[in-house]
């Protein structure tokens, strides 16, 4: 399923909890409507940046254009931290003065969000690999777990009177809300900071390169994360000063192809050194520059 139709789905059910909401006169159902706007914005931007992402790389994007993607989950990541704020202000509002609540078309309104939202997360699921549609997927989920706190709600105030049910099973759902959006955010930021994939050790990724017959040192090693698809690696080897460039390429192909299989790292850059090899070895950062510059006055 696409971002499209989920979008779309979305959009009808913010219509149908507007209706339902005015027409009982439920602060609930309306406040689960606006969270839907946020589902809405959240799932537009999400269909925006996978088309995004589907570009191909040009002169100026080299890389192509799923940081867009990245940058749009990080900004879904962001307002599902603004919507636990609000469930939380709204939550201490109405302990602090619980509003009658009219079950019947609120519950009837909750439940067909409900069943939408099921099919649309289902669909998305298959497609979370993309941390883009798992951030709008976490939006759909969210929304359903608050449109099953409605209902929880609205049962329970419907047969015992209860108005607290609301607002204390709200603050359960903003606390779900809120791990979720922490791990989006996490994970996001680390892409940004063009951090090593989860579960991956630079170390790990060295050592496999300095197993390989031939290598005689690897330097200026770097690993990082364009998009959770796609991981690039950096390095400079060192080999017998004997050995020829064909050799030296066919080493190159070999390294590529044991990154690949070992760790699914698909875009390497791999220098080979043997007449001049950098004097240092180790895992360099960025800010280590092994190449000096003769010196002008």
């Amino acid at each position: 399923m696409t971002l499209k139709p989920a979008f779309l789905l979305t959009v009808l059910i913010l219509l149908v909890e507007v209706a339902a909401g005015l027409a009982a006169h439920s602060l609930a159902l309306l406040a689960d409507a606006g969270h839907l706007v946020t589902d809405v914005v959240a799932l537009g931007l999400a269909w925006f940046a996978v088309a995004q992402a589907r570009r191909p790389a040009d002169a100026r994007r080299t890389y192509g254009y799923h940081r867009v993607g990245i940058l749009t989950a990080m900004f879904n990541g962001a307002t599902l931290l603004v919507i636990v704020l609000a469930i939380g202000v709204e939550a201490a509002r109405r302990l602090a003065n619980p509003q009658p609540v009219q079950g019947g078309l609120v519950i009837a309104a909750a439940l067909a969000a409900i069943g939408v939202n099921a099919f649309i997360a289902l669909r998305l699921h298959a497609e979370q690999a993309n941390l883009n549609v798992r951030a709008a997927l976490l939006h759909v989920v969210g929304d359903l777990a608050a449109s099953l706190g409605v209902v929880l709600a609205g049962g329970i105030i419907l047969l015992t009177g209860w108005l607290y049910a609301d607002p204390l099973i709200s603050i359960g759902i903003a606390a779900l809300v809120a791990w979720s959006a922490i791990r989006i955010v996490v994970d996001t930021t680390n892409i940004l900071l063009e951090g090593m994939p989860k579960g991956l050790q630079l170390a790990t990724v060295h050592d496999a390169i300095a197993s390989v017959r031939g290598v005689q040192g690897v330097h200026d090693l770097h690993v990082w994360t364009i998009s959770p698809q796609q991981v690039a690696l950096s390095a400079h080897i060192v080999v017998a000063e004997e050995q020829s460039a064909a050799e030296g390429e066919h080493l190159v192909r070999e390294i590529e192809e044991r990154v690949c299989e070992r760790f699914d790292i698909v875009h390497t850059t791999i220098q080979v050194e043997a007449c001049h090899p950098c004097t240092d070895e180790g895992l360099h950062g960025v800010d280590y520059h092994n190449h000096p510059h003769r010196e002008t006055r």
